[in-house]
């Protein structure tokens, strides 16, 4: 863009946009338009984020909890079900978040608003963009996630403070690993009908059945197995274990390098991906 404030050596050229040093240094060029969709966002979040977690806390730990009466033993080392389906119920909520902020949000800013084209066409790359996506999701996550761990907390279903700040941290890394997939899943489809299948398919059925209810050794042999192949299991047993206290450090370990490892091949895919839908 040229100044045409003045003529001959008065005139001045602005100086283009330069491409940013680094993959998070573009990313946090950004940092003013997802704060902005905060601003107009968040309202319908209030719900969801302050009020959900009570109903899920006073319904299925309270209530429901109060006719469960089991040895820890069969609860994994809760000694009661509202301790034992608590910590499940926040891992599940950070999927669920992944789920609703990388669906139709992603596949609206790709086909409806266009708004990633408007971005790919300044010096932000596609790996800006997909980076900058995930660091808003997962400050949301974690300030949602946050709000349940508050909840929780005068039920006394944590044994010490420390085991619920490293739960809520953990929640992160949850939402991450579900998020990257279920971004690449977005950007890969080519109508919003295959959202159905995702949901169907895919959320209800982990919710149900990774360990957030109920053990999933009450599966049985097989479907145990498979339930604990499942990212929702990494991230539920995770943090329970955190919860109750009784961390067994190799499994923590197995859990962290899972779901870091999904976060990370499934984050390289959808880069990938996206560059290749900006350009096509």
């Amino acid at each position: 863009m040229v100044d045409y404030a003045g003529s001959g050596p008065n005139m001045r050229t602005a100086t283009p946009p330069t491409a940013p040093s680094g993959t998070v240094a573009g990313a946090l060029r950004m940092w003013d338009y997802w704060l902005t969709v905060l601003a107009r966002t968040w309202k319908g979040g209030v719900i969801t984020t302050f009020v959900t977690p009570f109903f899920y806390v006073l319904a299925l730990g309270v209530l429901l909890g109060g006719f469960v009466q089991a040895d820890p033993a069969t609860l994994e080392g809760a000694d009661s079900y509202l301790a034992f389906v608590a910590p499940g119920m926040v891992a599940a909520h950070a999927m669920t978040i992944a789920f609703s902020e990388m669906t139709y949000p992603v596949y609206g800013m790709v086909k409806w608003q266009r708004i990633y084209f408007s971005m790919i066409a300044s010096p932000l790359t596609a790996a800006h963009i997909v980076l900058a996506q995930l660091g808003f999701l997962m400050l949301r996550t974690l300030f949602a996630c946050g709000v349940f761990l508050l909840v929780l907390a005068p039920f006394g279903v944590f044994e010490s403070w420390w085991g619920a700040l490293v739960a809520w941290l953990v929640q992160g890394l949850v939402v991450l690993a579900f998020g990257t997939p279920v971004l690449l899943f977005s950007l890969s489809i080519k109508g919003e009908e295959s959202f159905a299948l995702i949901f169907r398919l895919g959320m209800i059925p982990l919710t149900l059945f990774s360990g957030t209810f109920f053990p999933v050794a009450n599966l049985g042999p097989v479907l145990e197995k498979v339930a604990m192949a499942s990212p929702l299991w990494q991230g539920v047993d995770l943090t329970r274990m955190l919860a109750l206290g009784e961390i067994d450090w190799l499994a923590a370990a197995v859990h962290v390098v899972y779901l870091g490892l999904l976060a990370g091949v499934c984050w390289w895919l959808a880069v990938r991906r996206l560059g290749e839908r900006l350009v096509s």
